[in-house]
């Protein structure tokens, strides 16, 4: 008897995890047939290897954190690619390790505004009736607050610093991860399978997180690489503004700010950070753009 249960499991189990792979090499030969996907994440892969290896690249403490003002406001050269600013600083080396500042806020941000937005949206699609109407009412509220005014409060409360910029911009990122999770949600919970596993016991939470939410991950996968694009919007305007990493960190925003009263006499304190943050953010919306129209079966053409 034991061997004959055991057997269908094996064989369940087995067929799920060739399916999950076909799945994945479905989505991946979609993807690869993306041009703009395809150098979407060409640019992300090379802008992560930059920021990992900064320090090699450029010697932060001669080129970026020391003041050579017998250098300052060198047009681009040979030498220096992209000029010096008008502390004498490498702007192309700025750059570089500033890649470090944005690619990380970025992502941690969007990290944190995805755990709390899956969170919060599976409770709310799942189990629906008065919790989901608190839920979603106080996700209105918040949603309805312009995300840049609620970064500047944040971070104007807490003190300006890496981590609390961080958590700014993570909190403007939940409102969208709660509406798409709950949405995909709603989906899936009144099907079949899902009323055949409260037959068997299984409790909720397990039901929730191994069975409702990875068949909504298509949604959520596209919703992060479009965040990440923003959320690097974000910690440029605030730290435009100066309120986000603290200075002298060579963040893209920033610089922005230092090179704005050389705009006229040296335009290229400003061109090339902001190439830096148009490049970045355009990568990110080409890889979701391309992870949407693989991930859905609606949309191939």
């Amino acid at each position: 008897m034991n061997n004959n249960t055991t057997e269908p499991r094996q064989l369940r189990k087995v067929s799920q995890k060739y399916t999950r792979q076909s799945q994945i090499a479905m989505v991946m030969h979609n993807l690869a047939k993306n041009k703009g996907a395809m150098a979407g994440l060409a640019i992300i892969v090379l802008l992560a290897l930059v920021a990992i290896f900064a320090d090699f690249l450029f010697d932060y403490e001669a080129e970026v954190a020391a003041v050579r003002l017998d250098r300052s406001l060198i047009a681009p050269c040979l030498q220096y690619p992209c000029g010096t600013d008008d502390l004498g600083r490498n702007i192309l080396a700025c750059i570089v390790h500033g890649a470090r500042y944005s690619l990380s806020v970025g992502l941690i941000a969007t990290l944190m505004g995805l755990i709390a937005g899956v969170f919060f949206g599976a409770i709310a699609g799942y189990y629906g009736g008065v919790l989901e109407d608190v839920i979603m009412r106080c996700n209105d509220i918040l949603s309805s607050i312009p995300a840049i005014l609620m970064g500047i409060v944040i971070v104007s409360a807490m003190g300006v610093s890496l981590p609390n910029l961080m958590l700014a911009i993570g909190i403007t990122s939940v409102p969208q991860f709660v509406r798409i999770t709950r949405a995909s949600v709603l989906t899936v919970r009144n099907q079949e399978y899902i009323e055949a596993l409260k037959a068997t016991g299984l409790s909720e939470a397990r039901i929730i997180g191994l069975h409702v939410l990875p068949n909504c991950l298509s949604p959520i996968i596209v919703q992060i690489t479009l965040r990440i694009g923003s959320a690097v919007i974000a910690a440029s305007s605030l730290s435009f503004l100066g309120l986000g990493v603290p200075a002298p960190a060579p963040e893209w925003g920033a610089m922005l700010s230092m090179g704005r009263q050389f705009i006229r006499t040296a335009s290229y304190m400003t061109i090339f950070p902001g190439m830096a943050i148009l490049i970045t953010v355009l990568a990110f919306n080409l890889l979701g753009d391309g992870l949407r129209d693989a991930l859905d079966p609606k949309l191939k053409k």
